[in-house]
């Protein structure tokens, strides 16, 4: 007979599932879709382009962690039935299905469990990314590369939408700087973890002795807010200044000076865009994100906090969160939650939930 006794596990993802849903609050979560689906509806939508984006945006995400919540839930009452088919059937190719989709819910309500966490004010806003490449000459450009690779890999592999918003090519290889915005349900809250100073060692690719390199890269996360257009910012704050964008090793990619920078003069904050074709767009671009770093800098200082959002982050030895170590071992080790892998390919490719889990919840016993 087959032996197939699942209740505990069962029983213990249901019970957590219970609370997901209390702190999720499935009630709240329907009647702000309604509540967003109807201004979705209203015929002058489109009138404010940027308002429609962001009630459409806003209405998918909550429509997206709905439906995963009710999907969680119907997937639960289905792998109970498939246990009770494999049992009566005394079949093992079902009692395996069962064992494998058990594995697979396990890891999503984990996954879940990990989101209610997040419960800053900004932690459900999209993502700006910037990357930076720090000491450690080519190699840390091409560092700095590799990991603008790895977190739209990661994006990629969950279906969310990524937009390379700048990007500065070195000369040699690699990078020298990249914006990019992750638009995904509690994007900023699920990658500000990610924020600080990455350390690669490895025999160098661009060193003719071939000798063993480490290189620094920063990564600075920052929430794109909704309400950044109440920020106003005098055209005499800011200096504006166009080029022509540029892809790898100098070369234009376009024959126009589209491409924007714009430095905030009270506060020194530059923010660059070359993704959009037209100079209009790329300004409008920049000025968002120049706005979400004002607003969110303005509300510190209201607030008195101390501890920065986007990090101070000095892409040296003094700041390391992160090492991957390529020689003369492989491993990936987060320093702060001491999580590791011994794959560095893979966490390269986009393999980031273990560390990003790891990195929330230690956020959140430091808080507590």
């Amino acid at each position: 007979m087959l032996d197939l006794d699942l209740t505990q596990e069962i029983a213990a993802l249901r019970s957590t599932f219970r609370d997901i849903r209390s702190v999720v609050d499935v009630d709240a979560l329907e009647t702000e879709i309604a509540r967003l689906s109807e201004q979705a509806g209203a015929p002058d939508l489109w009138d404010d382009t940027e308002k429609a984006q962001q009630v459409t945006s806003a209405l998918s995400h909550r429509q997206s962690e709905l439906a995963r919540v009710n999907s969680i839930e119907s997937r639960l009452d289905d792998l109970e039935v498939l246990i009770e088919l494999a049992q009566e059937a005394d079949d093992e190719e079902t009692a395996a299905e069962a064992r494998t989709e058990l594995a697979a819910l396990q890891q999503t309500i984990g996954d879940l469990e990990v989101q209610t966490l997040l419960d800053g004010e900004w932690d459900d806003r999209p993502a700006v990314i910037t990357i930076r490449a720090g000491a450690g000459g080519v190699d840390a450009a091409d560092f700095a590369e590799m990991l603008m690779r790895m977190y739209l890999r990661w994006a990629e592999q969950h279906g969310y939408k990524a937009t390379v918003m700048d990007t500065s090519y070195a000369e040699e290889a690699g990078i020298k700087s990249a914006t990019f915005e992750i638009d995904a349900p509690y994007a900023f809250g699920t990658l500000s973890v990610e924020a600080g100073t990455h350390r690669l060692v490895r025999m160098s690719p661009f060193g003719a002795a071939g000798k063993r390199q480490t290189s620094f890269a920063a990564v600075e996360v920052i929430p794109l807010m909704e309400e950044a257009g109440a920020i106003e910012v005098p055209e005499s704050d800011i200096r504006v200044d166009v080029f022509r964008s540029s892809g790898p090793g100098g070369q234009s990619v376009n024959t126009t000076d589209s491409a924007v920078r714009l430095t905030h003069l009270p506060t020194g904050i530059v923010v660059s865009m070359q993704n959009e074709k037209s100079q209009i767009q790329n300004r409008a671009a920049a000025m968002r994100v120049l706005q979400s770093r004002l607003l969110l800098l303005q509300k510190e200082q209201e607030a008195a906090q101390k501890k920065e959002l986007a990090g101070n982050i000095t892409a040296s030895w003094g700041d390391q969160m992160r090492s991957y170590v390529l020689a003369p071992y492989q491993m990936v080790k987060d320093l702060r939650t001491e999580y590791e892998v011994g794959n560095p390919s893979q966490v390269f490719d986009g393999d980031l939930d273990g560390f990003i889990a790891a990195g929330i919840k230690w956020r959140k016993r430091k808080q507590d």
